[in-house]
């Protein structure tokens, strides 16, 4: 799925009232990073590998399915764009134990492997953890 400006305004949208969200395996797309910031949204930015994020947005190198807790206490959202479906699970486990929301978009065809409910946004689906 190609991420569009209008389908990183719906996320940022659909998160508006979080203080405080970590985007899990930030990859090369810095953009919805770097709207929620623009936003006034506190933003923590992960993945395994080291990557460069905005100058607003605060970098951490950790791997969801053997992740440092403390990255992710105090989060409002975890967010995930392209996640793969074998971090579906670990991704949700996280977000209940700091009792986040998870919300989350696939790649292409993939469907999620956890209960969600799905939002129609400008060019695919938001799907928010049940």
């Amino acid at each position: 799925m190609a991420y569009s400006r209008r389908n990183t305004e719906a996320i940022r949208d659909y998160l508006s009232s979080a203080d405080r969200v970590v985007e899990v395996g930030i990859g090369r797309r810095t953009d919805l990073a770097s709207v929620l910031a623009k936003s006034g949204v506190s933003v923590t930015a992960t993945d395994v590998h080291d990557r460069s994020v905005p100058d607003a947005v605060t970098f951490v190198r950790d791997d969801i399915v053997e992740p440092e807790m403390g990255v992710y206490e105090g989060a409002d959202a975890v967010v995930a764009q392209n996640l793969p479906p074998e971090l579906h699970r670990p991704t949700l486990a996280v977000a209940r134990a700091v009792d986040a929301t998870f919300v989350f978009t696939t790649l292409g065809g993939d469907q999620p492997t956890v209960p969600v409910e799905r939002k129609t946004i400008p060019g695919g689906t938001l799907f928010v953890a049940d």
